[in-house]
């Protein structure tokens, strides 16, 4: 099923786009969510003036994550956990948990922009990498010490 996409949508393409996808991804996905209409001839007349607009709103959006990735950049978080044999942790520092200290520091980012491969179980210093934007990343420091 061809689909114009209304904003960037990740491994997917950009706002503007026209792309072919399943049919249930568009049904179940894309078009509830309002990330892309049919790609029918009226749709494609309406993107066409819509582009500018979405544009429009698309660079400030990207303007405020790359201002958003400057203020993360020195952000250093400390966890403190208590630990095992060999310096390995009783449980994790997941993601959430990564969330959960950015919001206390007055930052507003979900767990899922969080790309932490795999829960963090050793002592250490670790560089996560968040995705504040589709196109705008941001590392933080994050210590794992003993308790």
């Amino acid at each position: 099923m061809e689909v114009i996409l209304r904003q960037a949508v990740d491994n997917l393409g950009h706002t503007g786009d026209i792309v072919n996808v399943s049919a249930g991804f568009a049904r179940n996905y894309l078009l509830p969510r309002g990330f892309a209409y049919e790609a029918t001839a009226g749709n494609k007349k309406r993107m066409e003036q819509e582009r500018e607009r979405l544009e429009g709103a698309e660079t400030s959006r990207r303007e405020a994550a790359e201002e958003l990735a400057k203020k993360l950049e020195p952000v250093s978080l400390t966890f403190s956990a208590r630990v095992g044999e060999e310096g390995k942790l009783f449980g994790s520092v997941t993601t959430a948990d990564i969330a959960h200290q950015l919001e206390g520091q007055g930052f507003k980012i979900e767990k899922r922009q969080i790309e932490l491969q795999e829960p963090i179980k050793a002592l250490g210093v670790y560089r996560v990498p968040i995705r504040v934007h589709a196109d705008v990343r941001a590392e933080i420091k994050v210590w794992v010490i003993k308790q």
